[in-house]
């Protein structure tokens, strides 16, 4: 394992109902082909004084709150707090952290938010996992599949790794910030804490406490 894509480095996965689901991985977007199977294990143990089973295999905390016309398809976990807004579509293997934010309009399939990740507006969120405290902005998406339709590749400055997904949208670190109408393209990994700046086409490595500007253009926070 490349101990600069070590789990920790990106995500605390005690912000997280499924921490477990990082057990024996050595990667972050290794767990994405495990949701379905974990969820299934998981919904059922999940306790009745705090939980809903409100549709087949969809599992909903009794303080979540969801649009009438949120759109939720299972297999899908929706934890403590977390709004479901107007006209979001959750198409399944999705779990949705504590005190998160799905809002207006916004997709989200076979992915993992974390606690507190705010993914408040017309945003895709595909094959990806957002550590605890990101935030999208508006229209801002992950590109989850290549126009080749090839296999994922993870690239940074000194090589690249084969995830054999072929799907994959980003791994977003704890306390990223996203700016409106970035698009985050297929395996793209991002370190905690970085923000990035609107109206950007992402791809590869970016480094935790980094201000990313534009392609070619990262400083660090200092």
């Amino acid at each position: 394992m490349l101990q600069m894509f070590k789990i920790d480095n990106y995500l605390d996965v005690n912000k997280t109902l499924a921490q477990f689901l990082f057990d024996g991985i050595e990667y972050p977007w290794e767990v994405l082909p495990r949701l379905e199977s974990f969820i299934m294990q998981l919904g059922p143990m999940l306790p009745a004084e705090d939980f809903n089973q409100v549709g087949e295999n969809i599992w909903i905390a009794k303080s979540a709150r969801i649009a009438d016309s949120a759109s939720i398809t299972g297999p899908c976990i929706i934890d403590a707090d977390a709004q479901i807004r107007h006209c979001a579509f959750i198409r399944g293997n999705a779990i949705i952290g504590k005190g998160a934010v799905v809002g207006n309009s916004c997709e989200i399939k076979n992915s993992l938010l974390f606690d507190e990740v705010e993914v408040p507006h017309y945003n895709y969120v595909g094959d990806s996992v957002l550590g605890y405290r990101a935030h999208l902005g508006a229209g801002a998406i992950t590109s989850n599949i290549k126009n080749d339709k090839k296999n994922v590749v993870i690239k940074f400055p000194l090589g690249q790794i084969e995830t054999g997904l072929r799907k994959l949208g980003a791994v977003v670190g704890d306390g990223v910030q996203v700016g409106c109408n970035t698009v985050l393209n297929p395996g793209t990994v991002i370190g905690k804490n970085t923000r990035i700046y609107p109206l950007n086409s992402v791809r590869g490595w970016v480094d935790e406490n980094s201000i990313y500007k534009q392609e070619g253009n990262v400083i660090e926070i200092i």
